[in-house]
């Protein structure tokens, strides 16, 4: 009977890493958000890691998660590492490539719980009369994070944090945007000529 039951056992394991090893290996999340702010006030949220903390939907997961910043304050070379509690670990960014106003492209690497690298990319694209943000995550699954992907898959795990994200992104650059409008000197009003 205990070999019947150790048989079973080993055929279920075996089907599983079957079905794991034929999942694909590649992931990709996105979502869009559309902010009524010109597209280089929201890329100036992306591009300076100083003030992800506005906007992160990961920056209130731990209070007391440490930072630390590097490189260039905004733009290629910049970097962020932070650690923290369980929900948010360990890891560091490093934007690679940034083209004001247009797109910001960022390498991310989790150190904690678990290793891995992926790339990150925000483009900014005019739309209507505001800026359409496309927030992407790319990167390659092992055969743990396959099998973490039967239950769960990336879009499922990380898109809601996305959407949170953007939303608070959309307020923080539309409110910047107003307080720029409002600060503004008005237009000078020509007098029509004397008659």
């Amino acid at each position: 009977m205990l070999k019947k039951i150790l048989l079973v056992v080993v055929v279920v394991l075996a089907v599983l890493a079957v079905v794991v090893a034929t999942r694909p290996d590649r992931y990709e999340v996105a979502r869009s958000v559309t902010v009524a702010a010109p597209a280089a006030v929201a890329y100036g949220q992306v591009a300076d890691f100083h003030r992800w903390d506005a906007w992160s939907p990961w920056a209130k997961l731990d209070p007391a998660m440490k930072a630390e910043y590097g490189g260039p304050a905004v733009g290629a070379g910049a970097t962020y590492h932070w650690a923290g509690n369980a929900k948010v670990g360990e890891g560091r960014m490093t934007v690679t490539a940034a083209t004001p106003a247009s797109e910001v492209v960022i390498k991310l690497e989790f150190l904690k719980p678990m290793e891995d690298t992926s790339t990150t990319t925000f483009a900014f694209a005019p739309e209507g009369g505001g800026t359409r943000v496309t927030w992407t995550m790319a990167g390659k699954l092992g055969f743990v994070g396959k099998a973490m992907c039967l239950v769960k898959n990336m879009d499922q795990m990380m898109g809601p944090d996305f959407e949170k994200g953007l939303a608070a992104l959309k307020g923080v650059a539309e409110a910047e945007a107003r307080a720029a409008a409002a600060a503004a000197p008005a237009p000078a009003v020509l007098a029509a000529p004397a008659k």
